[in-house]
């Protein structure tokens, strides 16, 4: 049996389940939705004789995923009991969870996340979304999953950049307090960048716990969730300019991005300096690109109009004072420009 956490977002009650082997993972599923990449992987523990493969990468999360996934649920007579999977990293997992939120005003969902990124992030949480008119993320909706089912054996196929743009959300987490999470990246990084069986179970186990804490006091994003975002304003406008294009994963973009924000919260006095450099080092340890090229910053202040923590139209950032001490504040664009600027 899996060790198994229950939650509740808003109205939602949500299970966190960690196994120890992917068996059981399938059991259940009426209709499962995969990418090219996960599908070879899995197909052995899936069951259902339902299921959608997508093309992989985020070109494709986009609405006639969507709606294939959906025609799907319909040609396999699927009724709100019935029970929608997603086996994947974040962008299966997003368009999955999107999917179940609209088929029948809301089916029952379970997520297997599949990458770092999506266990610790994308799965967690109740976000959904596809990207539209060329921004990330822009049409979605809120609809945490009945159970997210992680097995961290999945972890031991992905790529050395995949993997470490997952830990780049990690690291995020324990920045904004997740004091085990922290100590484990800071003191066994050999151990963590070797994917070493004990160390990865804890780490991803106390991440994923860590966001869901902060999920279920602030489910739709309007206080201490919002901190989640810390490096995501620069990292999503960078991304979007990018035009998403796999130049930079998108945990290379938030790494950036972090290191951007604090950079930022010196220059308003908001940031203690050390506490900057000690992130920038960390980063750095790890191997994430922290200056960039052939970008062009008025691009990037551009793209974050558009970004979805606007209040009254005005961008706010997640700045941090120190670990753990975090807030949102909107920023002048000639300081933020002066800060990509120094990015790039």
């Amino acid at each position: 049996m899996p060790e198994t956490f229950a939650f509740r977002f808003g109205e939602f009650p949500s299970n966190l389940c960690f196994y120890t082997s992917g068996e059981d993972l399938f059991a259940g599923l009426d209709v499962v939705s995969f990418d090219q990449n996960t599908f070879p992987l899995f197909a052995k523990y899936a069951q259902p004789q339902h299921r959608v493969v997508w093309p992989a990468g985020e070109a494709h999360k986009d609405l006639s995923s969507i709606e294939q996934l959906l025609e799907v649920c319909l040609s396999a007579g699927l009724g709100r009991d019935s029970t929608l999977g997603g086996a994947g990293g974040g962008v299966v997992t997003d368009m999955a969870a999107f999917a179940a939120s609209l088929y029948m005003r809301g089916c029952r969902l379970v997520l297997i996340p599949t990458t770092l990124l999506a266990m610790v992030d994308a799965a967690v949480g109740g976000k959904t979304g596809v990207d539209f008119g060329g921004y990330k993320n822009i049409v979605g909706t809120f609809y945490p999953a009945n159970e997210v089912r992680i097995w961290t054996g999945a972890l031991k196929s992905l790529s050395e950049r995949e993997y470490l743009s997952g830990l780049a959300e990690v690291i995020k987490h324990g920045l904004l307090g997740a004091n085990r999470v922290w100590d484990l990246v800071k003191e066994q990084r050999p151990a963590v960048l070797a994917r070493q069986n004990s160390v990865l179970d804890e780490l991803v186990r106390e991440a994923v716990l860590f966001k869901a804490r902060v999920v279920e006091k602030d489910l739709r994003e309007v206080g201490e969730r919002a901190f989640l975002n810390l490096g995501h304003t620069f990292a999503h406008a960078l991304e979007a300019v990018l035009n998403f294009d796999g130049t930079l994963s998108h945990g290379e973009a938030v790494a950036w991005g972090m290191d951007r924000a604090l950079s930022l919260g010196v220059r308003l006095g908001v940031t203690d300096p050390q506490w900057k450099d000690e992130v920038h080092e960390l980063l750095t340890a790890y191997g994430y690109r922290l200056r960039l090229d052939g970008v062009l910053p008025e691009e990037v202040l551009g793209a974050m109009k558009n970004d979805k923590k606007k209040k009254s139209g005005t961008v706010r950032f997640v700045l941090q004072k120190s670990r753990g001490e975090t807030l949102l504040q909107p920023v002048d664009d000639k300081l933020v420009l002066k800060t990509i600027q120094e990015g790039l």
